[in-house]
Order: structure tokens, then sequence, then C-alpha cells
């Protein structure tokens, strides 16, 4: 899974270089190029092992940010990928499930919505009218994406991030804060948060949960037994 480094790189100075000198072949020493080779395996590892299916049936640790059960939702408009505006205001009344991802970058966080997308059906048994997905990628691209594998969830582009950080969700990801993590918010027709789990945090960095985990939990959370 490639990421964007946190900071820019530092920029550097153009030294002259004539015909009559061949230029030299830069060469990385041992030592970063087997760091650099231990921290891919390490990202490898992680994307891996969250996206295995059925690891995580047992259950996979989660933090609960603010704002949090019983605080209002923030109310927020976005695009939606399909090129229409989304008013969150719209759907009050209704029992939405919010899902805050790290993007287009992080495969994982897309094929947990084709995942959910597979299994809507038993999201909605549960009572959840809505589902939502919001990364930082423009809309057309998550367009894109989404008309690959057919997805009809919505999926709107918060490209400034200020929806992501009046959820208070970019704490929770990979990226020092530069992107929301992998955070699932369930709001109620009342508007009040039911539950929320945040997925992404350190030290686990959890980009994908098996739809047989956030089943169990949204149960929990609507007190419904079985």
């Amino acid at each position: 899974m490639t990421r964007p480094e946190a900071r820019p790189a530092a920029s550097r100075s153009k030294s002259k270089q004539t015909s009559a000198v061949p230029a030299r072949r830069s060469r990385v020493p041992i030592p970063l190029l087997l760091g650099i080779v231990a921290i891919g395996v390490l990202v490898v590892g992680i994307a891996a092992r969250n996206t295995l299916t059925g690891a995580d049936k047992q259950g996979v640790s989660y933090e609960v940010g603010r704002p949090g059960p019983g605080d209002v939702a923030p109310d927020f408009s976005l695009a939606n990928a399909d090129g229409t505006p989304f008013h969150f205001a719209d759907l009050h009344g209704k029992q939405v499930l919010l899902y805050f991802h790290e993007g287009l970058g992080c495969d994982p966080c897309w094929r947990q919505i084709d995942s959910i997308q597979a299994d809507l059906a038993r999201f909605k048994g549960l009572g959840i009218d809505q589902v939502v997905a919001i990364s930082a990628d423009p809309a057309t691209a998550q367009g894109q994406r989404a008309k690959r594998t057919s997805i009809t969830i919505p999926t709107l582009a918060d490209p400034d991030r200020a929806v992501s950080g009046a959820y208070g969700t970019l704490a929770y990801g990979m990226m020092n804060g530069a992107l929301p993590g992998h955070t699932f918010v369930l709001v109620g027709p009342d508007g009040k948060i039911r539950w929320r789990a945040d997925y992404g945090g350190a030290p686990n960095y959890t980009m994908f949960v098996a739809d047989e985990t956030l089943l169990a939990e949204l149960r929990r959370a609507l007190g419904i037994s079985g």
C-alpha cells in the first residue's frame, strides 16, 4: 500500500555538470536501504493482516473519540461521487452509519466499502437506513473507483478535511493528522451519535474490519440480540 510522505522533501540544489564529465551514480547506503525495506515489509504486513478474510471475527480493539455517543452529530454538506450534492440534514429521522477513511491510496479502506456494499442488506436489516463513506479524495476520482465495483453507497469528497476534523477523525490515521483514519460513527434518528469506533489509530492502524465484526458491534450498540 503506497503512502504519501508526511512532510514534503527538502529542496535539493542542482549541481552543474558538463558533457566532458560523466555523471556519477548515487549509491544508497546499505543501512538506509535495509531500513526502507523493513518499513515496506511492516506496511505490507499491516495491510495483509487487516485484509485477511475473517481474520478479525473475534473482535478488534478500537478507541472512541469525540464527538462520541450522546453528542449531537455535526451537520455537513459535501459533494457526492456521482456529482450530486449531499446534505446530511436530509437524513434527519433516519439511522445513518458514517465511515471515514484514508481514501484511494488505501486499498483496504476501499475494500471495506466493497465489502459493506456486498452485505448492505444485512446492515439495513439492523435498521440502518443509510451508509455513507467520506474521504479527502476528489469526487470524480472516487466516482471512477465506485463505478468499477458498482458501489451505490454515497462516497463523499471532503477535500479540505473540514468534516473529518469536525468529527475528530484526523487523530486516528497513519498520516500524522493529514487524513482521517478508519472511523465508524452511527447516528440515530434524533441526530445524536449512538456508537463510534476509531479503528485506525496506533499501534495497530487497522484499515479493514470484517463485516461480521462491524455487525456484531452494531447489534450491541442497538441492543439487538443474536
